[in-house]
């Protein structure tokens, strides 16, 4: 798997329980959890600041991580950022998740419990509220629409997936 290192300090630090698919780039300041996982085709760029990845989240295939001088990226515990999703400079708060395809932007909150739906766009500075559905371009919020729990069962499907990949995957070519 390709992982960077930008000079001296700039070094993913990635705990022996994540899994990382051989396809997925990590650059720079890149901070992976337990449990947590990296799919192909994802790419996480640290290079102006950190991007944090908790525990038991996973990165989907295609995903594009990244920040900003100004603001880190961070994703919480029991997270899902999903298929293709866009991810820059915001915070996805403990087992919430971010649908495929969609982008959330500098200094965006998604708050415990919220799901951003497929190719829905927060921009920034917005702040999706507990439990709430962001949907749509730009992204609308219905409230208590979204439950905690079921942002936590998928995280551990994809901690069970993970477990799977790192102990029976092998290429043969």
């Amino acid at each position: 798997m390709p992982i960077y290192t930008l000079g001296d300090e700039w070094t993913p630090d990635i705990h022996p329980d994540a899994y990382i698919h051989p396809l997925a780039v990590l650059i720079g300041r890149v901070v992976i959890g337990p449990d947590s996982s990296v799919w192909p085709g994802a790419v996480l760029r640290a290079d102006d600041n950190t991007i944090t990845i908790g525990a038991r989240s996973s990165i989907q295939d295609g995903a594009v991580l990244h920040c900003t001088h100004e603001h880190q990226t961070i994703i919480g515990d029991d997270c899902t950022v999903g298929h293709n999703a866009h991810l820059e400079g915001c915070t996805l708060e403990d087992a919430s998740l971010a649908g495929s395809g969609s982008v959330v932007l500098h200094g965006a909150v998604i708050s415990t419990g919220a799901l951003v739906g497929a190719n829905a766009v927060v921009s920034g500075g917005k702040t999706v509220p507990p439990n709430a559905m962001a949907l749509g371009i730009p992204a609308r919020f219905k409230e208590d629409a979204n439950s905690r729990e079921d942002n936590i069962m998928n995280a551990e499907n994809y901690v069970r997936r993970a477990r799977r990949y790192r102990d029976n995957l092998r290429r043969i070519d």
